[in-house]
Formats: structure tokens, sequence, C-alpha cells
């Protein structure tokens, strides 16, 4: 465990409401959805284009094809079409607030802890695993791990490693920070999520 103060403008923030928490809880969610839901209209569905029996004569009600939307295998009348826009936006600013919001809960619950830097050599999983070992987190929990930067050799040590994901700080999001039962920071990781939080540079 690496010896570092925490920012109190971000992670002491008093917390009134959580109104903002959820909106922004909400965006991601709806920002990571997709509009996979697809049918079919009656002009998109093949054949149909035979008159299934003349006009008149028959005694039947009058049809002009077989993909009629009352008919099975016919089209769907009004259903998805796969256009549909889920997203939400949220000003830059309210994102920020939130992120402190959540990292002040995180901190208040005492989740977050500062760790050394975690700087693989090889890559390997066993690197990550001796890393999470020192850092006395529980492996069966969901563990959120803060890192500087997130180079080839730390996402091949860490991504076979269940219940762990690993974010650069400037991508850190109240989903995340809310649904982690641990959170690691990285100390080279400290500074950048100041300046990022607050718009001051650190020395």
């Amino acid at each position: 465990m690496a010896d570092a103060k925490l920012n109190k403008d971000i992670y002491s923030v008093e917390v009134e409401n959580h109104e903002l928490l959820k909106l922004a809880y909400d965006a991601y969610l709806a920002n990571s959805r997709s509009a996979r839901a697809k049918t079919l209209k009656r002009g998109e569905v093949r054949g149909g284009g035979k008159k299934p029996w003349k006009q008149k004569g028959t005694g039947r009600a009058r049809f002009g094809s077989t993909r009629n939307p009352i008919w099975r295998h016919g089209g769907v009348a009004f259903g998805p079409t796969g256009d549909a826009n889920f997203t939400k936006t949220i000003s830059k600013n309210a994102k920020r607030t939130a992120v402190r919001q959540a990292l002040s809960l995180a901190n208040k619950d005492k989740v977050i802890t500062v760790v050394a830097d975690f700087a693989p050599k090889d890559g390997k999983v066993k690197e990550a695993i001796k890393f999470l070992e020192t850092a006395k987190v529980d492996m069966a929990k969901s563990i959120l791990l803060v890192v500087a930067e997130k180079t080839d050799l730390v996402i091949r040590a860490t991504r076979n490693i269940a219940n762990l994901q690993v974010v650069r700080p400037t991508y850190l999001n109240v989903f995340d920070i809310l649904n982690a039962d641990q959170i690691l920071i990285s100390e080279k990781a400290l500074p950048i999520i100041e300046e990022w939080l607050t718009g001051k540079e650190t020395k």
C-alpha cells in the first residue's frame, strides 16, 4: 500500500442528493446500449409478389400480397427498425462532478486503496495476481484498477482475471466506481485524476 493523501476536493465531496449520480449512471448504460432489434416490413419480406387469388368471385376477402402484416410469415407493422437512438448526453462538468461524488462515496465506505504502480515486465497473469495479493484484495469480489497508462503488457497481464477491470484515470465513470467492491488507484494515476477532475495541474 502506498502512502498518499487523497485530495478532499475529489474524495471528500459532500453528496447531498443522488440525482446527478443517477443521471450519470443511467447515461452510461444508455450510451452502452445498441439498437439490435429489427423486424422486416411488408416491403422487405421476400415473396408476396403474386396476388394470392383473384379480386372477385371467390367469396374471400381481397388480398394483394401474402406479405401483408396480418398474414403468417408476413411483414411486421410498427416493429423496431434498428434505427433507435438511446443516447443520453450529459455535460463534461456534470460528468466530472458525478465522478467526484462517486469517488467520495467510495472513499467514505473505505473502498479506495492507493497502491504502487503496476508495471509488469513480461505481461504474465501471475504478475497481476501477485500484485493483487500484495494489495490484499478479495479476488472473488469486483476490483477496479486505475493505472496511469494501460500498456499492452498491463492488458495482457490482467485481461484473463475474472472480476478485474483496468481503466485509465480519464476513463473513470460512475457505473464502474459504484459497482466496484474494491478500487485500487496507482500513485501515478492520482495526479492525472486530480488534474482531470479539478482542472488544476499537480506538481
